[in-house]
């Protein structure tokens, strides 16, 4: 555990010291500035006003800029350090494989959801001195959906990380598996496989495996608790999940898979030519 906490804490003075930490926070902090300037919470569109609109369009954004900058950052992990050369000098340390590797992912991850919840906090701050009705449910199930899809996508990062053998591979191998999950979010491979007429009870499970998915459609679900939006094919996710038992899978599910993979990665990363 010592190992751990040292190697997450030297992770997270990394991070704090990369221009990629301070351009993610701008952009949270930003979105969450522009949405009170123009008045967000103000506004009433479809009968949500006040705190709730705003956490909305706030989850929306960050279902959009999260993932691929988890991506993106985390992915250069263990594969620049590979590429850098500088695995004989960190084995050198007394520092045991698992603590490194688990304490890199970890102050990644605090690194990665902070500005996150700052951003958030920042916004159910503005709304309680404005004397808004704060949704507090709301605001403590998009907290546990925006940590385990921080999470589900460090996961997937390490994996790409452990067995990619430079930064160039792991980046586009992370842009690629960005690509794949947005092709999966309902238009494009979707409308394919309805086109060759698979049954709709094949295609909403291939389409719940996609973390982003699950994350889109959880988040519907709080503010559109019959999921009128997602049209017919919310009569077999309620028929199927009901809403509580949907909105505990959209929590358990990106955790596992995101634990899944970063134990892979973990494993490819031992058994790997590490120097």
């Amino acid at each position: 555990m010592k190992d751990l906490w040292l190697c997450a804490q030297l992770d997270l003075v990394e991070s704090l010291r990369a221009r990629w930490f301070w351009v993610y926070s701008l952009i949270f902090g930003g979105i969450v500035a522009l949405l009170l300037v123009f008045g967000l919470t103000e506004s009433r569109v479809f009968g949500f006003t006040g705190l709730s609109r705003l956490l909305i369009t706030y989850i929306q954004l960050c279902m959009a800029i999260l993932p691929i900058f988890v991506l993106i950052s985390t992915v250069r992990s263990v594969a620049g350090d590979r590429e850098a050369g500088v695995f004989e000098y960190l084995l050198s340390l007394p520092v045991s494989l698992s603590g490194w590797y688990w304490g890199r992912l970890l102050g990644r991850f605090i690194a990665i959801f902070l500005p996150v919840f700052l951003a958030m906090f920042v916004a159910i701050g503005f709304g309680a001195f404005k004397g808004l009705q704060i949704p507090w449910v709301q605001v403590f199930f998009y907290i546990a959906l925006l940590i385990v899809l921080a999470w589900c996508f460090l996961g997937l990062s390490m994996l790409i990380s452990s067995f990619a053998r430079s930064v160039d591979i792991a980046q586009g191998l992370a842009f690629v598996l960005w690509l794949v999950l947005l092709l999966f979010l309902d238009l494009i491979l979707l409308g394919v496989m309805i086109r060759q007429q698979l049954p709709a009870e094949t295609v909403i499970a291939i389409a719940l495996i996609n973390p982003l998915q699950v994350f889109r459609t959880a988040a519907m679900l709080l503010f559109d608790p019959q999921l009128v939006l997602l049209g017919p094919a919310a009569y077999l996710i309620l028929d199927e999940f009901g809403q509580t038992g949907y909105l505990i899978y959209a929590v358990i599910y990106p955790a596992f898979l995101g634990t899944l993979a970063a134990s892979t990665g973990y494993w490819l990363f031992r058994r790997s030519d590490l120097p």
